[in-house]
């Protein structure tokens, strides 16, 4: 009764036990599934929070992200703001220069052709090497059947190959057994000769491709004009000869003065050859090379080149006749001033000086007192003139016709010249300097003082052959005083 009561205060009145208890039961179970489903919620709620702090912190990243691009946004406009800056003071400057627009168009434009020339030649180099590649392929290839073919053939032999990472021999004997040995492997270095051999020339001694270009002996690529072949020939040989003459002397040693003029030296191809070889071939440290002429116009075009190869101030050119023309005249182009005159001349040259201008090339050279005298004479005519009934009838034959009179005095000429040098102390020799096909005045009279002057023997050989042509040559003429005392106690 009292259970009852208590039903019915909690308001199940008329209800039986187990009604309430399933009730209960129920009631538990709703309870259940509402606590799960809020746990659910709740886990959800905290999937979603977890979500939301991985968004935050994709948010930090990316506003870091972008506050990074903006600083260097912000450098990059400051960078073009002081590469503008920097642009406009240069225009400014620009303006300040008087260049105009279109210069500065025109500057754009070289950059540009030659920024589009690097290119070409970036693209034919790469031709190049693959050209060389298939080329080198090529010669491989050959070169393997070759010595095939070598090995192939019949008899005995022997084949040696050497290759930079070693040599192989193969011996193949009578009855054509092949027996080949191998080196060890080895690392050396291969030095690839030309198939033709570089001829040693006092030319090729030095870098001379500026003097080549300037004086016109080579053309733009530095190959030898074949118009010139001839002069750089000869240029070549009489420089050989003057390295003969000052090595024999010990030149190149001393820091002296070294004084060499020219005489008649035309258009200058070996005036400005011998100054270059000389000081970069041979070594002389104080070089002072005098080129003479009378015409302006071979002398203005010396000048010039002496100019363009920087060596006004060591190869000098004087317009002047040869006759009247002194030490006084030559003026020292070193570090005196230039009233100072020559206190001597080591060397007096002359190449193909014509008729008697070789005589007082040779006259001078024995008033100025110089060491050296090489002088390679041109046409002869002056004791053509003389030559004729007075002479020995022996010779008619002979003086009867021009091409062969004018050989004899050309002979007869050089004799003499070389036979007064000797006269007047020049131990002197006569020699042909260079190929005919070169030049046909290819005689060369090379004298060096050292010898006592007025020798008996030489002196009579000397009237012997001058009284037997019955001829007085002009350099006897032109050197009267000098030779004089000599000639006159023979006489």
């Amino acid at each position: 009764m009292e259970q009852k009561n208590q039903f019915r205060t909690a308001g199940f009145g008329g209800f039986h036990r187990q009604d309430v208890l399933d009730y209960i039961e129920r009631t538990a179970k709703e309870q259940a599934e509402k606590q799960a489903e809020l746990t659910r919620s709740l886990e959800d709620a905290q999937s979603d929070l977890r979500g939301q702090a991985a968004k935050f912190a994709s948010l930090e990243l990316e506003l870091d992200k972008a506050k990074q691009e903006l600083e260097e946004t912000n450098a990059a406009r400051a960078a073009a703001e002081a590469e503008r800056d920097a642009l406009s003071q240069q225009l400014a400057q620009v303006l300040e220069d008087g260049q105009s627009v279109e210069q500065l168009k025109e500057q754009l434009e070289e950059a540009r052709r030659q920024a589009e020339g690097y290119l070409r030649l970036k693209s034919d180099y790469a031709e190049i090497e693959l050209d060389a590649r298939q080329r080198a392929s090529s010669q491989l290839s050959q070169a393997r059947r070759q010595a095939e073919e070598i090995i192939a053939q019949k008899g005995a032999r022997d084949l040696h190959l050497m290759t930079a990472s070693g040599d192989l021999h193969v011996r193949v004997t009578r009855k054509g057994r092949v027996m080949a040995t191998r080196s060890a492997a080895m690392n050396r270095a291969v030095k690839v000769q030309p198939h033709d051999r570089v001829k040693k020339t006092p030319l090729t001694s030095f870098d001379s491709a500026a003097f080549l270009r300037v004086t016109g002996l080579a053309d733009g690529e530095g190959k030898i004009r074949a118009s010139m072949r001839g002069k750089y020939d000869q240029v070549n040989e009489f420089l050989k000869v003057v390295e003969e003459v000052v090595k024999d002397a010990g030149g190149g040693a001393s820091a002296q003065p070294f004084t060499v003029v020219d005489c008649g030296c035309g258009k200058a191809y070996l005036t400005l050859a011998l100054y270059f070889h000389l000081t970069q071939g041979l070594g002389f440290q104080n070089v002072c090379v005098v080129g003479v002429d009378r015409r302006p116009d071979v002398i203005a075009a010396a000048v010039k080149m002496a100019e363009q190869l920087d060596v006004a101030d060591r190869v000098r050119f004087i317009q002047s006749d040869l006759a009247s023309c002194g030490l006084p005249e030559l003026s020292r182009p070193l570090d005196a001033p230039a009233s100072t005159p020559l206190s001597r001349v080591d060397m007096v040259i002359s190449l193909h000086a014509c008729d008697t201008a070789t005589d007082e090339a040779l006259a001078k050279g024995v008033e100025w007192k110089a060491r050296y005298i090489l002088s390679a004479p041109c046409c002869q005519h002056e004791l053509q003139k003389t030559v004729g009934a007075s002479a020995n009838t022996a010779f008619a034959g002979v003086l009867r016709h021009g091409i062969l009179r004018e050989r004899l005095c050309d002979i007869l000429t050089d004799a003499f010249r070389a036979m007064i040098l000797r006269i007047l102390g020049f131990k002197t020799q006569v020699v042909e300097f260079v190929s005919p096909d070169a030049t046909a005045r290819n005689v060369l009279l090379r004298a060096e003082y050292g010898v006592k002057p007025g020798q008996g023997a030489t002196v009579a050989e000397y009237l012997n052959l001058r009284d037997f042509w019955h001829v007085t040559p002009w350099l006897e003429t032109r050197l009267a005083k000098m030779l004089e005392k000599h000639l006159t106690r023979y006489e």
